[in-house]
């Protein structure tokens, strides 16, 4: 196996700042299941010591993809991160007596990336079963506010609203990238974007973190502009003139396009039923499967085959081969 440095993925990560930091992490996430920060109501202090939970291992999963670790486990570990953020939700909930309280503060930057970096790798991991998911932590009162935010979750949730707002300006090209007319311009767009993304995260809590890795410091775990990633996939352009972003994350994309249909079969217990399967998985039962999310007829697919892709438009209208999640419909 290469050696570390030519394994990782961002120049400024060394090998004990990685074995260092991600001890930290898992540490941290295992001290805060049974340890409570030591203010606030009962209800608050459960709150923050999940919040802290999730943010320590959405940051792990990072921290390796940077460090250069096999990108075939982020499709478990993403729902890891998102099961944390979920478990967060319910207790801010509850301390808060909000129902309707979101995990992340979309008016707010670091808040509204980190929402967007999750959305985006649901697409390039392969997990748009996560999205319902995600959309769920948001949706009681950022749903409809926002354009990059329902114009991501648009490639694999029904039923989302096309506005013309969004929160923060410096999304601007990357949304343009989404409905450019030609694949030069989407490239443009986001060309231009990557260029100036880094330099407006300043008011980012890890913005600049490269400078400190000591363990006083330990705020970096990567720079990545996951949600362009997304877009380029998507929108299935030739992202050559991309790769040379330190930010972007090449590689992810190179998931998605190359190894993301591999996803292996869910188990299944004797007696148990498969309602809904991924593309690239095997089918647990021969009938008619209609692809959620897409207005498309239903598709006849037999037990033990791999499930099929759609064919069907995006969000430019163009019609394109998508990955897809397969529901039941009827026996055939």
């Amino acid at each position: 196996m290469a050696d570390f440095s030519t394994r990782r993925r961002q120049r400024f990560i060394s090998e004990e700042y990685f074995e260092w930091l991600s001890n930290f992490h898992i540490k941290s996430i295992e001290e805060w299941k049974h340890t409570l920060p030591a203010n606030g109501t009962e209800e608050t202090k459960r709150a923050i010591a999940a919040s802290w939970r999730a943010k320590e291992q959405f940051e792990l999963m990072l921290l390796r993809y940077t460090a250069g670790e096999p990108i075939e486990s982020m499709p478990h570990e993403l729902e890891i991160v998102v099961a944390a953020y979920e478990e967060y939700a319910v207790l801010q909930r509850v301390a808060r007596d909000d129902k309707q309280w979101p995990v992340f503060l979309l008016n707010e930057l670091a808040d509204y990336e980190r929402t967007v970096q999750l959305i985006g790798l649901c697409h390039l991991l392969h997990r748009r079963d996560l999205l319902p998911r995600i959309a769920a932590l948001e949706d009681g009162v950022y749903r409809a506010q926002d354009s990059l935010y329902e114009d991501l979750l648009a490639y694999g949730v029904e039923g989302r609203v096309d506005v013309d707002q969004w929160y923060h300006e410096l999304y601007r090209d990357c949304i343009n990238s989404i409905y450019g007319d030609t694949d030069e311009e989407s490239l443009a767009d986001l060309d231009a974007y990557l260029e100036q993304w880094y330099g407006s995260m300043k008011l980012a809590p890890w913005h600049d973190a490269h400078l400190d890795l000591s363990e006083s410091g330990g705020a970096y775990f990567g720079y990545w502009a996951i949600e362009a990633a997304a877009v380029a996939y998507l929108r299935e352009l030739d992202d050559t003139c991309l790769r040379h972003h330190l930010v972007y994350p090449k590689d992810l994309v190179d998931f998605a396009r190359e190894v993301g249909n591999r996803t292996p079969t869910l188990p299944v217990s004797p007696g148990e039923s498969v309602s809904a399967v991924r593309t690239g998985q095997v089918c647990p039962e021969t009938g008619i499967w209609k692809a959620s999310g897409h207005n498309v007829p239903g598709v006849m697919v037999n037990k033990g085959e791999r499930m099929p892709d759609v064919f069907a438009p995006d969000k430019s209208g163009a019609y394109r081969q998508q990955p897809a999640l397969w529901e039941f419909d009827r026996k055939a």
